[in-house]
């Protein structure tokens, strides 16, 4: 039995740490806005259900009307309104910046002076490695592997014959497109997925940091 995996693979770039440490920042967010959300949710449906129903004091008015002006600052409050107004506004201020700052580091400036073709093809893909120049080209194709040919534990259509081998410590530009139709081109320890469009090309910039062999994690 394939051991479950919870959560994002194992990261082999700084560009993917970031990716992780910016969710987990957004995520304490997410958190604390669903516990106060739930909060609201559940003292108003107190308030204006079981203290009528079930009134525990006899001077507590037990119609919907006399509870809605008892409990009007509570729903219309000058202070509260400003609240949830300025709140979410530096939350999402919170957010954007980190967010920005990741997205700076989407397009590095680097020397690249090794550059990989990626062409997507119906059932495999295209490699072209201008690893010295145009003239010194490797080419070879990743197909995918048959069912009985899979690792165990391993998913149908995310596993090929081959791997692209990728230098440590030495940033190199990929450059990506498409023979046919759209396809996505995705290492996630690499925090890479960048779409493969027929006549037109996309690039990313991978660096890895250290030694591997990255897969798509198994569930």
């Amino acid at each position: 039995m394939s051991k479950l995996h919870l959560g994002f693979s194992e990261p082999a770039t700084q560009l993917m740490e970031g990716i992780i440490d910016l969710h987990n920042h957004i995520m304490i967010y997410l958190i604390f806005i669903l516990v106060l959300v739930l909060w609201f949710f559940f003292a108003i449906i107190y308030q204006f259900w079981f203290v009528i129903n079930h009134p525990t004091e006899n001077h507590i008015v037990k119609t919907n009307r006399g509870d809605m002006r008892r409990f009007r600052p509570f729903s219309h409050h000058s202070l509260l309104e400003v609240f949830w107004t300025i709140t979410p506004s530096l939350v999402l201020i919170s957010i954007a910046i980190p967010s920005f700052e990741m997205l700076y580091y989407f397009e590095p400036e680097f020397e690249l002076n090794n550059t990989f073709k990626v062409i997507g093809h119906q059932w495999y893909w295209s490699y072209e490695n201008y690893e010295i120049s145009a003239d010194d080209v490797v080419k070879f194709d990743g197909n995918l592997l048959f069912e009985e040919d899979l690792p165990f534990g391993h998913k149908r259509l995310l596993r090929t014959d081959v791997c692209v081998p990728f230098p440590v410590d030495v940033p190199c530009n990929v450059v990506i497109t498409s023979m046919d139709v759209l396809h996505s081109w995705s290492v996630p320890s690499l925090g890479v997925k960048c779409d493969a469009v027929p006549g037109r090309l996309n690039h990313v910039v991978v660096l890895a940091k250290r030694e591997g062999v990255f897969l798509w994690p198994m569930f």
